[in-house]
């Protein structure tokens, strides 16, 4: 199967879950996690008209994309993996979104270097929803005092992100993600994998991350 092929198998199964949830298809977007595959790799997306993109690091992020950037203007690049404070800088440079802020210590590094670029991106705060000490992601309890900590410092927390416990029906962290978004009226919900992203769709998913079921295994 080729990736163009996977792209469209994944769209028709987005959309039919989009209808089975009574919502508009075009309500969430696909982001494709193209994490250790090559430009190479990922041209056959862009050339069937894939635009949103996700990578976990900074660095591998930046070894493959301003070139493609560069000829494909309207690409959206979301960072969805941890960011440590001091690549805080490379990654405004390079993403177009941040889905992990998660904890105090980075909103100042963000903040600042948004402001020295001037590129004030969107960002979602990351919540560790299973509560689990190996995933990153703030607690649930720190919610709110780390949006309030994003607002007061200037960053646009339009959403929440969060990968549920592996093993684990991911329906009711999906809905608890949800409904601690919608309590803080934020509009945006990562949520929803490879393995599970028509679930994450019929539970209010605005943004999946699919990356093997376009590119195959890693």
């Amino acid at each position: 199967m080729s990736v163009a092929v996977n792209l469209e198998t994944v769209r028709a199964q987005m959309h039919h879950a989009s209808l089975l949830a009574g919502r508009t298809p075009e309500a969430t977007q696909l982001i494709a996690v193209s994490k250790t595959f090559s430009a190479e790799a990922v041209q056959p997306l862009i050339d069937a008209g894939q635009r949103r993109f996700g990578e976990n690091r900074v660095q591998e992020a930046g070894q493959k994309w301003p070139a493609l950037k560069a000829l494909y203007p309207d690409i959206e690049l979301h960072l969805i993996g941890h960011l440590q404070s001091n690549k805080a800088a490379d990654a405004v440079a390079l993403f177009d979104v941040i889905q992990t802020v998660d904890r105090p210590s980075l909103i100042g590094p963000l903040a600042k270097a948004m402001d020295q670029q001037n590129r004030h991106l969107p960002c979602l705060l990351q919540v560790n929803i299973g509560e689990e000490p190996q995933k990153g992601g703030c607690a649930l309890a720190d919610v709110p005092a780390l949006l309030a900590q994003a607002k007061t410092a200037g960053l646009a927390i339009g959403g929440v992100m969060a990968i549920p416990p592996v093993g684990l029906d991911p329906a009711p962290f999906f809905a608890l993600l949800h409904k601690i978004g919608h309590r803080h009226t934020l509009a945006h919900f990562s949520m929803g994998m490879s393995a599970d992203y028509e679930i994450a769709i019929q539970t209010g998913s605005t943004i999946v991350r699919v990356g093997s079921a376009l590119f195959g295994t890693r």
